[in-house]
């Protein structure tokens, strides 16, 4: 069985992240969809809202699961047996950091990464500015899950 990790904070989900996990359950027998835990990054959700927001907006694809993780990817990849890790990439400057942390992956485990490139319409999206925007008032409605949209809008409403 093909098995890949899709790893990302995911604070909160966004279209583009499902583009690259429908694109990537087309080519694996299984994506794992890993939350990962930075202590040092402060999010908007906690992991659990983050994990059972995913498995909302992923159940459309059999193969897709939903974790999470706190450590070095290698090592989740090690313990569950998986050989690849997809990322997204929106610009060249994505690239720059994947690479390196994609050889080094390597390196150390000899796991391999595949760089998928974000379809046109979601390249200049991300989480970070998506909350940004959100905050201020703007219309994220085209950017988000419409059941995801409607959980942003009311943690921010909680937090003014």
């Amino acid at each position: 069985m093909t098995r890949a990790v899709y790893p990302g904070s995911y604070d909160p989900v966004t279209n583009g992240h499902l583009d690259i996990i429908g694109r990537a359950a087309h080519l694996f027998d299984e994506v794992v969809v890993a939350v990962l835990i930075n202590k040092n990054k402060r999010t908007l959700f906690d992991v659990e809202e983050r994990q059972e927001m995913l498995r909302e907006v992923t159940s459309q694809w059999d193969n897709v699961r939903v974790d999470s993780w706190h450590g070095l990817l290698v090592d989740y990849c090690r313990e569950n047996n998986i050989k690849a890790i997809v990322k997204g990439l929106r610009a060249v400057s994505d690239y720059d950091y994947e690479l390196q942390m994609a050889q080094m992956n390597h390196q150390l485990t000899g796991v391999d990464t595949l760089f998928m490139q974000a379809s046109p319409q979601y390249s200049y999206l991300a989480s970070s500015l998506v909350k940004e925007v959100a905050t201020y008032g703007g219309d994220v409605s085209t950017l988000l899950p419409a059941a995801i949209e409607q959980r942003l809008q009311q943690r921010l409403a909680e937090t003014r």
